[in-house]
């Protein structure tokens, strides 16, 4: 399913985003290497299970990511111009390694543009929770997206 334009927007719209995702040791090692992130909280077992935790905690900036490609198919796929800002982003409960994610988004703003009359900037709410019912991941994404024709 492609993105939607700004005039097929309504504030309060809500998805629920087909695709879930079990995240993987493989997941999260690649992450953490591939961004330079050294935690051992993320990449040392031994580490892991010492601390307060007892097993690897999955990268944060990871599931961020994760979460937000969950829904561009549903939300800005092939409407995007650009990301403009990710805000209040929080993280309330920690990601492990099994963990089967799933995300949600809802329209909380619209706005046309004053810079660019042939687009229009959209905020969503995206969260993102696990198996247990949990949300581990949720930020504001302001994207400013094509206007019909």
């Amino acid at each position: 399913m492609a993105g939607r334009v700004f005039e097929d927007w309504q504030v309060g719209d809500r998805i629920a985003h087909e695709i879930r995702r079990t995240v993987t040791e493989t997941d999260n090692l690649l992450f953490s290497t591939m961004t330079h992130n050294p935690q051992p909280l993320h990449i040392d077992a031994e580490a892991a299970r010492a601390s307060e935790f007892g097993r690897i905690l999955v990268n944060g900036t990871f599931t961020f990511a994760l979460m937000v490609g969950l829904s561009v198919a549903d939300t800005t796929l092939g409407v995007l111009v650009a990301n403009l800002g990710y805000d209040k982003l929080v993280m309330p409960k920690p990601v492990f390694l099994g963990d089967t994610l799933h995300a949600t988004s809802e329209v909380v703003e619209l706005r046309e543009s004053r810079s660019r009359p042939e687009a229009g900037l959209v905020t969503f709410r995206h969260e993102m929770g696990n198996q247990r019912g949990e949300i581990v991941c949720q930020c504001l994404r302001t994207a400013l997206v094509k206007r019909r024709g």
